[in-house]
This record gives C-alpha cells, sequence and structure tokens, in this order.
C-alpha cells in the first residue's frame, strides 16, 4: 500500500515503537478516531509498543490517564511525555532553583510541583514562563507584560503550537498566547516541546529502540513532523487535523509517509503478520 503522495509506506510493517501525537491525530476533544482502538491494539499484537508524546501542557499526565482511559484506551505513566515534562527537564538544566511565574492551567501548575519547580507570584519571579493556558485572564498576560518590560527575566514556553483542534474548529494555544506577549514586548520565548528532539530520545532511551525502529505519528509540520526529523526517525503525517495536502506540498518540513487518518495506518500494519 503506498501513500497519498505514492511513497511506499512498507517500512511501517518494521517498526516496534510508535510515538502518536493526541489532539487532531487520534482524537478531537474526547472523541477518538476511528481506528484508534484497532491500530494500538495491533501494536501490542505485533510485539511493538506506543506512547503519547504531546505539546499540550494543559493537563497533568494524570489527567491524561483519565483521559485515555474515559475513551477506552489502557494506559499507564509509562506510555506519556509531555511538554510539561520536558519544560521541568529544561529547568532543571538551565535555571535549577530559580523562581517561576507561570501562565498556565492548575493541572499544569501541579505538573510543575511534583518536578520540584518552585512556583511564585510575579514580584519574586527569576523565570517566567508560559504553557497552554485554557483558564487564562488578562491578569496574567498583565503580569507577564510587566515582567518582560521591567527586567531581563528569561521568557520560556513550553510548546509553539498556534491552536488546538477541537470538534468545532480550532482554539489558541500557547504559540498564539505567547505571540499576543510578542506584540506587545516585542520579547521572543525559548520554546520547549516538540519540534525539540527531547521527547523522541527519552522514549527511544525508555524502550531501547533505535532511530530505525521508531516513528513518529503527528498532524503538524511545525512541531510534530519537525520533531521527528530533528530526532532523525521516520515521521507520519494524518490529515485529520491542522495539515493539508497543499501545506505539504509547499512545506520545507515534508513527512516521510502521509495518510488520510490513523485508521489507514491500521489497515497498513494489518496486512502483514509478524
Amino acid at each position: 500500500m503506498n501513500d497519498l503522495f505514492g511513497r511506499s509506506t512498507e517500512e511501517l510493517q518494521h517498526k516496534k515503537l510508535f510515538l502518536f501525537d493526541m489532539d487532531g491525530t487520534i482524537n478531537y476533544d474526547n472523541q477518538l478516531f476511528d481506528g484508534a482502538i484497532e491500530l494500538l491494539q495491533q501494536i501490542e499484537e505485533r510485539g511493538g509498543n506506543y506512547m503519547f508524546i504531546t505539546n499540550n501542557s494543559s493537563k497533568s499526565v494524570d489527567d491524561y490517564i483519565k483521559k485515555v482511559h474515559g475513551m477506552g484506551i489502557e494506559a499507564d505513566v509509562n506510555c506519556f511525555l509531555t511538554s510539561a515534562q520536558a519544560t521541568v527537564l529544561y529547568l532543571r538544566e538551565e535555571y535549577e532553583d530559580k523562581k517561576v511565574y507561570v501562565i498556565g492551567t492548575e493541572s499544569f501548575k501541579e505538573e510543575l510541583r511534583n518536578g520540584h519547580v518552585e512556583l511564585v507570584e510575579p514580584e519574586e519571579a527569576e523565570v517566567l514562563l508560559v504553557g497552554y493556558d485554557t483558564e487564562l485572564t488578562y491578569e496574567k498576560w498583565a503580569n507577564a507584560c510587566r515582567l518582560l518590560y521591567t527586567t531581563e527575566i528569561p521568557f520560556i514556553a513550553t510548546n509553539p503550537d498556534l491552536c488546538c483542534p477541537t470538534a468545532f474548529g480550532y482554539i489558541p494555544d500557547c504559540g498564539s498566547i505567547c505571540n499576543v506577549l510578542k506584540e506587545v514586548t516585542k520579547k521572543e520565548p525559548i520554546y520547549i516541546g516538540k519540534p525539540r528532539p527531547t521527547m523522541v530520545e527519552l522514549s527511544m532511551e525508555l524502550h531501547g529502540c533505535s532511530k530505525e525502529e521508531t516513528v513518529v505519528i503527528g498532524d503538524r509540520l511545525y512541531t510534530d513532523i519537525a520533531c521527528g526529523d530533528n530526532a532523525g526517525v521516520t515521521t507520519v503525517c494524518v490529515l485529520t487535523g491542522e495539515a493539508t495536502i497543499e501545506e505539504i506540498e509547499n512545506s520545507e518540513v515534508k513527512p516521510t509517509i502521509t495518510l488520510n487518518n490513523v485508521k489507514e495506518m491500521y489497515e497498513i500494519l494489518k496486512m502483514v503478520s509478524v
């Protein structure tokens, strides 16, 4: 079976580690896409492993476990790597023991505290951190602007995604929140999460898999597919989220394989017994 551009999909039959984006790739909101459950089961039956690597920092890993359980997916803490976790690692490496003011959800703050990051009010902040904040207030934006105007504070953000897909369309994500701050203050953040290769590299290390055995599946070229490229692994772009055929044709970042949806990936794996 070939992909939408006529490329062979045969190499997918030899993969052992499947790294999935979530929103726009396997689900919208709390609704799984057709074939998602069957694909995950097929991976397990073949002796492979799957993980979810998401830039969505609005939820903690515990919240994600509850969410996927509600959609019928069996998963535990070892099945997830998030931009929140990647950000904790970055803060430990670059700003250990620094006090952090956060624009983010309470769930995100819980994840940071669990990672021993000290969260403070703006007056005490030594680092400004912005996440995908579904609880955003004007006061948070104003606090961030005050910090960026009056100090030389490091400006960190969990992910560059501009929008998050929902059943009715899209809503602003972390990248859009940061773009408002950039327009007002002319300061630009350092983005963590995809497209940095951190989550892919940690996943391969966890499962003892090589680059040749690993594939990243996502719906965004500038985060999911670029992340896989930066990690040197095979990438699959599905057209159930942000990316379109036209965008892929005109982009410098191109997936190895392009499919309509994850159901097609299930059908490809099902063709060959292992």
